[in-house]
């Protein structure tokens, strides 16, 4: 896989957040994530039933685990009494 440098970067989250607005946040764009797999398995399986989505049904089971570590360690902060500080960039490049 050959890629060039980064074309765009996209600044999605940056900044400091509640213990309940970074457990809001970070739901939010995980869940959105699982959506979209959840949507490309669907139509898959529209497509061709006996079409193998164990890759997308495996990253949507990792992006759950994250989430379930995210909320974890979102609620240790809670319980310390501190913020929490999320940075989250996206980049884009070309590949082949």
């Amino acid at each position: 896989m050959v890629t060039t440098e980064v074309l765009q970067k996209i600044r999605l989250v940056d900044g400091q957040f509640t213990p309940s607005e970074a457990s809001d946040v970070v739901s939010s764009l995980i869940n959105e994530k699982i959506n979209f797999h959840k949507i490309q398995r669907l139509g898959m399986f529209i497509h061709d039933e006996d079409e193998d989505a164990a890759e997308l049904n495996g990253r949507v089971q990792e992006l759950i685990d994250e989430r379930k570590k995210a909320k974890a360690i979102i609620a240790e902060a809670r319980a310390k009494g501190y913020n929490v500080k999320i940075n989250g960039i996206l980049e884009i490049t070309f590949e082949k």
